[in-house]
């Protein structure tokens, strides 16, 4: 029996062609083992050369859970990425700190939960850029970047109360809602329009009364939002965030 033997050119050719796939694959691993890793952004390291401070959580009644360091949030995205902590300016984490121990004595069975915090203009260009509101309400609920918002100076903190649990109370409405029911200056208006209830506006009150006596400001569009100053004030003493 005479037994056919293969064409020695198609041999060399998938021997050629097995060495060159062995070939790039190699040298595609070289090529990704010399890249360099992307450095991840030392939020901490950042924040501090600006005077801003970490937030206790481990001493005080208060937690943090930052939106935008995950997709529970308007944007639908991380945009915080390495970022978990909260960081405040000195003197408006003291203001910070006083409000939560008004909590804790008035209302020892309540925690805070801090929302969101400092953040860099580069965010809030983000947040500007994406958010869905006509241009001309806008300025309302996202401060506009160009002349930057109390929270791109470390001044402004975002939060609500929970159970000792963790459980937040009912607002009303979530964080980042940008419609009238979150405005804090027609509650009763809201209660009577069946939009709130009278449960829910008694938390917020709970909430606005600890923190402005503890020296900081409301505005009426967020009942999640308080100013440890002015904007003037702000503007005048500190440096913004970029």
């Amino acid at each position: 029996m005479i037994i056919k033997q293969p064409n020695r050119p198609v041999i060399e050719l998938r021997r050629y062609s097995s060495f060159l796939m062995l070939f790039l694959i190699l040298m595609f691993g070289i090529s990704c083992s010399d890249k360099p890793k992307e450095k991840k952004l030392d939020w901490g390291s950042e924040y501090k050369k600006q005077g801003l401070v970490l937030v206790d959580t481990k001493t005080t009644n208060i937690s943090v859970d930052l939106r935008y360091s995950g997709n529970n949030n308007f944007v639908g995205k991380d945009v915080y990425g390495t970022l978990e902590d909260a960081y405040l300016q000195v003197e408006a984490l003291e203001k910070l700190y006083l409000a939560a121990s008004f909590l804790k004595e008035d209302f020892p069975e309540y925690k805070i939960l801090i929302w969101d915090a400092a953040r860099p203009r580069r965010i809030q260009q983000l947040l500007w850029d994406v958010v869905d509101i006509p241009l001309s309400e806008r300025s309302k609920y996202v401060a506009n970047p160009a002349t930057g918002s109390i929270h791109n100076y470390g001044c402004a903190v975002d939060l609500t109360l929970t159970d000792l649990n963790g459980n937040p109370l009912d607002m009303g409405t979530d964080y980042d809602n940008f419609d009238e029911i979150a405005h804090i200056d027609e509650e009763e208006k809201l209660i009577s329009l069946g939009l709130l209830n009278s449960e829910q506006v008694r938390n917020r009150k709970v909430l606005r009364d600890v923190m402005t006596k503890a020296g900081f400001n409301t505005i009426t569009s967020e009942w999640w939002h308080f100013d440890a100053f002015s904007r003037e004030e702000t503007k005048s003493r500190f440096s913004i965030v970029e």
